[in-house]
């Protein structure tokens, strides 16, 4: 079993019952969100951990599919979602780079606390815009520890050796920025106010809403 799957299975329990690190950010990442979100959108969320986003976000789209590389993530999320009654989500065990869609299925995506967390951003990053429609959204929450910890490139390999934490590339969020327009993808919302935590690590976390645009033609002057 990969390592990193290890390691998420280890900490669920654990990760489920931590308090949100930034409350106040947490709400306004929500808000912002919503402001995007439709009663009739599809709905993909990368990486859903133990579902509590996806479970806020539930009553204001038609259907969530929520797919987490750990299967006790996902039996802690399934049961959060049962006792509130919530059944407009489907839970599934996929790692981000195995899952596959039909291009233009989803009207939004989300990868939160994710793509730091993978091997290859920009071949997922990619993946996301195939799978959305025209227009439609990528909704990102991003650590980009390269603009103040570029060091923590030479420790990461070996604290995810020993399970301190699992794979965590290091960018800047410049390196992001391009990733997501080197896509075809525009910023449409950019914010970075708050912490996030990579094993013991306490490090920033840039929140951004990206677009398709409606054309491979669309306007880019909107970019951030």
């Amino acid at each position: 079993m990969d390592r990193s799957v290890k390691f998420w299975d280890k900490i669920a329990e654990r990760y489920s019952k931590q308090p949100i690190a930034d409350e106040a950010a947490y709400q306004k990442k929500l808000q912002v969100t919503q402001e995007y979100l439709q009663p009739e959108m599809e709905v993909l969320e990368l990486g859903c951990g133990t579902g509590s986003t996806a479970i806020i976000h539930a009553p204001y789209v038609k259907h969530i599919q929520a797919i987490d590389v750990s299967s006790k993530m996902l039996a802690i999320a399934q049961s959060k979602a049962d006792a509130k009654d919530i059944g407009n989500i489907t839970f599934k065990q996929a790692a981000v780079d195995e899952f596959s869609a039909p291009d233009q299925t989803f009207d939004a995506v989300l990868g939160l606390s994710l793509l730091h967390l993978l091997e290859n951003k920009e071949e997922v990053i990619a993946k996301v815009h195939r799978m959305l429609k025209p227009d439609g959204i990528f909704v990102t929450n991003t650590v980009c520890l390269g603009d103040t910890m570029a060091w923590f490139k030479l420790i990461a390999p070996i604290g995810k050796f020993f399970g301190f934490f699992p794979l965590v590339k290091v960018f800047t969020v410049k390196d992001l920025e391009n990733s997501l327009t080197d896509a075809s993808f525009y910023i449409d919302y950019q914010w970075q106010p708050d912490t996030a935590k990579v094993g013991f690590i306490v490090a920033k976390a840039v929140f951004i809403v990206a677009k398709k645009a409606e054309s491979e033609m669309g306007d880019r002057e909107n970019s951030i």
